[in-house]
């Protein structure tokens, strides 16, 4: 992910704060073959449902979101492991035949 990429996807982050919303930040922690996203991607997600950035090129953004409201609702992180050998991540598209890891943080 190019910097000016990672720095807009921080300060929107910053800036939903601001406006009182509840916000997650998911990031790729790791990949195993071929993955839609290298290691460092991330995506903002807000608790209206807005978000900005990828993690996966459209592959397993549904469910990332899907786990990032839990996230912000309760306030625990989530590692999420996404690959083609789980029946997962068939469902929500990655059949890309490589793996990837994905943390999700509320941001505070």
């Amino acid at each position: 992910m190019a910097q000016s990429d990672a720095d807009e996807i921080l300060e929107r982050a910053l800036s939903w704060k601001q406006e009182g919303r509840g916000v997650a930040l998911a990031t790729v922690v790791a990949t195993w073959g071929s993955s839609p996203r290298p290691v460092g991607s991330q995506l903002v997600i807000d608790d209206r449902g807005g978000m900005l950035g990828s993690v996966s090129g459209g592959c397993v953004e549904g469910a990332v979101v899907t786990e990032a409201q839990d996230v912000i609702e309760n306030g625990a992180s989530k590692l999420l492991d996404f690959g083609v050998s789980n029946e997962q991540a068939w469902e929500v598209g990655l059949a890309c035949g490589g793996k990837l890891q994905i943390f999700i943080e509320r941001v505070e």
